[in-house]
């Protein structure tokens, strides 16, 4: 008889931390864990409104005792394993971020999750045991450990649970700074009942239960705009906690947005028209960042514009 697994997500970071001498930080995760014996970088779940740098720093002290100072966004990718000895099907969200170590070379372990963290070159990491994610982060060869799912559960992106006796919501959802071959900025408007209703958004929205962000990214493009993209560069990860939002549920709750962000470009530019109707996208325009400057932003747009340095090309008034 097959045990019938729970679908899970989570949203977690973590830190390629190097050095003076170019070594990275890993840790061997310990009988506690789900993969004993295995190596990975420090870092770990992402907290009810926590920024993910906020995460990785918290979480690197505390596993091996090293401060770590976060210089960039690597890169985010998403894997699903099964946890049969805890009855789930996992899906993490892992946003991995360049750093290097503030507090010098000593190590501490400070988790029952870890036994051991040392500095590695990346000669010494090839040839220890690394979870897939940490192989691929280090441009290593795979070593699959983990064990996928038989078969893909459905779970919703907005998937509301209760917290300390509120309704939570933790979404990871995916962006794009969209532009043409002109210049313009691919931007869609927050329809009404929504929060931010009239502002104007990047294209985008939250990914599917085993989707890679960068295809979430580029279907959810197609069915708010039908315009088809290419993922160029990841620019950055906004992080936006509001503790009693009210949205078309009619109800406040305990919101923690996630989103990455990306440089998007869409090389033919086609009809735009709202594919997926009825959401939170009420239309799509094309703008130069001229027009773009007399828009209402929402919040994570205006931050892709500055990681994108696209702000400094719109004029001063």
């Amino acid at each position: 008889m097959t045990t019938e697994l729970t679908p899970l997500r989570r949203v977690a970071a973590y830190a390629i931390c190097v050095d003076e001498h170019e070594r990275v930080l890993l840790m061997r995760e310990s009988a506690n864990s789900g993969t004993p014996g295995v190596w990975t970088l420090p870092g770990g779940s992402v907290t009810q409104g926590e920024h993910p740098e906020v995460a990785v720093r918290r979480e690197a002290v505390t596993e091996t005792g090293v401060e770590v100072r976060v210089e960039s966004v690597v890169d985010v990718v998403a894997d699903t394993r099964e946890l049969r000895h805890r009855g789930v099907t996992l899906h993490t969200d892992r946003i991995i971020f360049g750093a290097r170590s503030a507090s010098g070379g000593d190590l501490r372990i400070g988790s029952p999750m870890v036994d051991e963290a040392a500095w590695l070159s990346v000669d010494e990491a090839a040839a220890v045991q690394l979870r897939p994610f940490v192989a691929q982060a280090l441009k290593l060869p795979l070593s699959a450990v983990d064990m996928p799912p038989e078969q893909m559960p459905e779970l919703p992106g907005f998937h509301i649970v209760e917290s300390n006796g509120r309704p939570t919501v933790q979404r990871f959802a995916v962006y794009g700074l969209v532009r043409d071959p002109f210049g313009r900025v691919l931007l869609t408007q927050v329809a009404d009942g929504y929060p931010g209703a009239g502002s104007w958004h990047l294209p985008g929205g939250g990914s599917d239960f085993g989707e890679q962000p960068a295809q979430a990214l580029l279907r959810e493009l197609e069915e708010e705009t039908g315009q088809v993209g290419r993922v160029r560069s990841l620019l950055g990860v906004a992080s936006h906690h509001e503790p009693a939002q009210v949205g078309p549920e009619g109800f406040p709750i305990d919101w923690h947005g996630i989103r990455p962000y990306y440089d998007v470009a869409v090389d033919d530019p086609g009809t735009l028209r709202v594919v997926d109707e009825g959401g939170s996208t009420v239309g799509a325009r094309w703008f130069t960042p001229d027009e773009a400057s007399w828009l209402s932003l929402t919040a994570v747009t205006a931050e892709a514009f500055d990681a994108a340095k696209l702000s400094s090309e719109i004029p001063r008034r």
